[in-house]
């Protein structure tokens, strides 16, 4: 599904979110590869489950004709947009859960502190509010605090633990923690 555009200035970036479209294709498919390298908060490590930009041209299409999936990009104005961060929403199309949909956010690290993923989240949510969406989901790894706190002031609860879900480079397991945010 497409959404209307939103223009921000945060500390003196300007960047806009707006929907996904096909052109973004080879953009997403580089920042999405050097996001899961810069942070291990992703479910990937770098070059894990690449998806290329024909790859991304038709997740792009899929999102923006299924009615409970959205796609959203921030693009800093740097000459032409340049995509810094991405969310999306996905639906479930099992009648026993179509009423939610599981919500992912990534910005590159450069850019963080500028309320981007703040911003992807936001939208998100109100689209999902105004769309019938009735439960959002996630999952987050247990040590990223600030995702947490940003997810809990926007109405996420935690509603579960996944214990020693995840193996980082320290060889270390971590455990995940499944929030939920119910409208209505």
């Amino acid at each position: 599904m497409l959404t209307n555009k939103q223009e921000f200035t945060i500390n003196g970036l300007n960047y806009t979110i707006r929907s996904a479209v096909e052109k973004d294709a080879k953009q997403l498919s580089e920042v999405r590869l050097r996001i899961d390298g810069e942070t291990e908060n992703m479910d990937r490590e770098r070059g894990e489950a690449f998806i290329d930009p024909a790859g991304f041209e038709q997740i792009i299409k899929t999102d923006t004709e299924k009615p409970r999936n959205l796609f959203l990009v921030a693009a800093v104005r740097i000459g032409s947009d340049r995509i810094v961060g991405f969310s999306r929403c996905e639906g479930i199309y099992l009648k026993r859960f179509s009423h939610k949909v599981e919500f992912g956010v990534c910005v590159l690290k450069e850019f963080w502190g500028y309320g981007i993923g703040k911003n992807l989240l936001k939208a998100s949510v109100a689209w999902a509010d105004s769309n019938g969406i009735k439960k959002m989901t996630l999952n987050v790894l247990e040590t990223n605090d600030k995702a947490i706190e940003l997810y809990k002031r926007l109405g996420f609860d935690v509603e579960g633990i996944l214990k020693n879900d995840k193996v980082l480079s320290d060889g270390n397991y971590y455990d995940n923690i499944v929030m939920g945010r119910l409208n209505g």
